[in-house]
């Protein structure tokens, strides 16, 4: 591990003074900073400056609303996420998921879910990146994983992004321009190297879920170990049935792809569920 990269802190107090904050080239956004500060610990970055939200007011709490959505600020704590009786259960499930019980009462939803891609040519100390040659994703010109390729295969591997898309879950994301809603799985994209759609200056608010009547939701993941370990891969389904049919079902998966993305698997819908829609579900 590196010695930290020199670099101003600004601690706005609003989220005015946070988004001005970051019109300043080679600004960063730091809030939990269980994923950032150990890859610049690894050399994985510059910043001029680290814009740390941990004082903004509203971020940090979970509120139903009129329309019955639940509205989760960036800010909530993965530990607060799992205590709350407002969270879904499948949320919850995902967020347990989640490295060991000091990160979780550190690390942030919205740090969660704008968590850094991955790669076993990337999250490497400096020296051993310099000496095989930089990647695509940092410096270097060129993907390693896929020889000469001008797209970086950087993975990603979050946990809780799959859960809250299987539950249609909307991204608020404030910037420059004002603030937008999006829903979640669009605000990311299939590139290791740049996988969050998110333009120069926006920060994502809060997470914004409807109402959950009728829909049931799982969240499983394969991995090396059983506590502290990324997923190899994860899968949430949410479903719901209606007189013994399925009258909606959502899939999302992670640790596949640059992005974590949602399956189709609308062919089953008005089926009943047995052996056979199982199976059309796992081509």
């Amino acid at each position: 591990m590196n010695l930290l990269p020199q670099f101003d802190l600004k601690r706005p107090q609003n989220l005015q003074e946070a988004l001005a904050a970051l019109t300043r080239e080679g600004a960063r956004v730091v809030a939990g900073g269980t994923d950032l500060l150990p890859n610049l610990r690894r050399g994985l970055g510059e910043p001029s400056q680290l814009v740390d939200l941990s004082a903004l007011s509203g971020l940090s709490a979970i509120e139903r609303q009129e329309d019955a959505s639940l509205r989760i600020g960036a800010l909530v704590r993965l530990e607060s996420l799992i205590e709350s009786p407002l969270i879904p259960a499948v949320v919850k499930q995902a967020a347990l998921g989640v490295a060991g019980p000091t990160h979780r009462a550190q690390a942030t939803l919205g740090g969660n879910l704008c968590q850094d891609t991955r790669c076993i040519f990337y999250n490497q100390s400096d020296w051993w990146r310099e000496g095989n040659g930089y990647c695509l994703k940092y410096k270097g010109d060129k993907c390693h994983v896929v020889a000469k390729s001008d797209r970086c295969y950087a993975t990603y591997h979050g946990d809780i992004a799959p859960a809250l898309m299987a539950l249609d879950a909307k991204a608020e994301i404030a910037g420059p321009n004002g603030t937008r809603q999006i829903a979640l799985a669009d605000m990311f994209q299939e590139s290791g190297a740049m996988h969050l759609a998110l333009a120069s200056g926006e920060i994502l608010t809060a997470v914004v879920l409807p109402g959950q009547d009728g829909w049931l939701a799982s969240y499983e993941k394969a991995r090396m170990r059983e506590a502290i370990e990324f997923p190899l891969a994860g899968v949430a389904v949410a479903l719901k049935k209606e007189s013994g049919k399925i009258a909606g079902i959502r899939a999302a998966i992670t640790g596949t792809n640059s992005a974590p993305l949602m399956v189709p698997v609308d062919g089953v819908i008005g089926q009943t569920w047995d052996s056979s829609t199982a199976e059309i579900l796992q081509k």
